[in-house]
């Protein structure tokens, strides 16, 4: 079973380039979901993520915002989240690939927007980068409700450059030219992947 990673920046068009993936019939394993119901009510993240930041429960489930108070620049809070929360995301992703090893799937695809950042290429035979111009980026990420050029501009700094992203990568799908050529970019990743031995 080969594996692709896919990962991009905030707004650069990586859950367009999943809904694709997931459209050419591929398994696609989406890291954010996992963390969201990681997180939600009932979710296994819920009870150490309480005892480790008091307050940051509400009926059942963290409460995002008020656990982001708590961790936002504070980088020893960020890691003992981490060490929570990574681990079962992990767990989580095992069992995924296993569930597609005994139904014989041929490829998979690993959703992780901070594939680079945490070491999970690795895991995987190619990595695709999904990424467009920082000006498209803006624009399309400053039309979510709630976001600010600040809190763009702190969430870029957590994350890779996107151009680091685009030099570590097997392939890069360009969201900025219009959705055909960019869906001929990811075509080719998966054909080339699926084909491919080694690593």
């Amino acid at each position: 079973m080969r594996v692709l990673g896919l990962t991009g920046s905030i707004g650069m068009g990586k859950s367009w380039a999943a809904a694709e993936l997931r459209r050419m019939r591929i398994p696609v394993h989406d890291s954010d979901a996992v963390v969201h119901a990681l997180l939600g009510p009932g979710g296994a993240a819920v009870a150490p993520v309480a005892a480790a930041f008091p307050g940051s429960v509400r009926d059942g489930a963290v409460d995002r915002a008020a656990l982001g108070r708590l961790v936002f620049g504070d980088a020893a809070a960020l890691r003992r989240l981490e060490a929570i929360v990574h681990p079962l995301v992990r767990a989580a992703e095992a069992a995924f690939r296993r569930r597609q090893r005994r139904r014989r799937a041929r490829l998979v695809a690993l959703d992780v927007p901070l594939l680079f950042e945490t070491g999970g290429e690795r895991r995987c035979h190619r990595v695709a980068v999904v990424s467009c111009p920082a000006f498209l980026q803006a624009e399309r990420v400053l039309k979510r409700p709630g976001m600010t050029m600040e809190r763009l501009r702190a969430i870029r700094a957590k994350q890779m450059p996107d151009a680091e992203k685009r030099r570590r990568a097997d392939f890069v799908v360009a969201t900025g030219l219009g959705r055909a050529f960019a869906l001929r970019a990811l075509k080719r990743a998966v054909r080339l992947t699926r084909d491919s031995a080694g690593r």
